[in-house]
């Protein structure tokens, strides 16, 4: 969130310090801490498990690599997931140059859960199946500023910060996003219940 408190800020740049120094175990921490949400962007961008676990480790060692540019005081969430957004368009540009077609849409939410499945009917599974179609079908920068926004918790400020873009900007395809899901979604609504 953006508002962390200082007690947090500081222990993130304690931390950071560590992992400057060589130390594994914070590596680990802060591992654990964000690799959650840089998974988080790296599927909104590929749509594809496979591809977001790949960006997610070469985003943490590249993290181990180049700790000591981070600069204390510094928003360490922002710089890792800016870090994060520069690999996804690496990795793009590397592994999907000639293939515009994802090859899998999982849902975002299940994911990282396990069993989901039941017996009976129930009107919020068919959304659950619907809205990560609809959303795979935003254009690229809809869907990452929606994820940035809505499954990392980022304020507009952060998410224009970390994709190198206005705030104006960020504003106006968060609202074509949230306008263009509600377009795709809406033909859905009639047949639950």
């Amino acid at each position: 969130m953006h508002t962390q408190n200082r007690n947090q800020i500081n222990e993130i740049n304690n931390l950071v310090g560590r992992v400057q120094n060589g130390d594994r175990e914070a590596f680990m921490v802060l591992t654990q801490l964000y690799q959650r949400k840089v998974f988080q962007l790296a599927y909104s961008y590929f749509r594809n498990k496979e591809d977001a676990m790949d960006v997610v480790q070469e985003t943490f060692l590249r993290f181990y690599q180049k700790a000591h540019m981070f600069q204390r005081g510094k928003n360490f969430q922002n710089w890792l997931l800016q870090l994060a957004k520069n690999i996804c368009i690496d990795y793009y540009r590397k592994h999907h140059k000639r293939d515009n077609e994802f090859r899998r849409e999982e849902n975002i939410e299940e994911v990282n859960q396990t069993s989901h499945e039941s017996s009976h009917h129930d009107p919020s599974s068919d959304l659950k199946e619907i809205f990560p179609r609809c959303l795979a079908k935003l254009s690229d920068k809809q869907r990452m500023i929606f994820v940035m926004k809505h499954y990392n918790q980022l304020h507009y400020s952060e998410i224009a910060q970390i994709l190198n873009i206005a705030l104006g900007t960020v504003k106006s395809l968060h609202f074509k996003a949230v306008r263009n899901l509600r377009t795709l979604i809406s033909p859905y609504m009639g047949r639950m219940g």
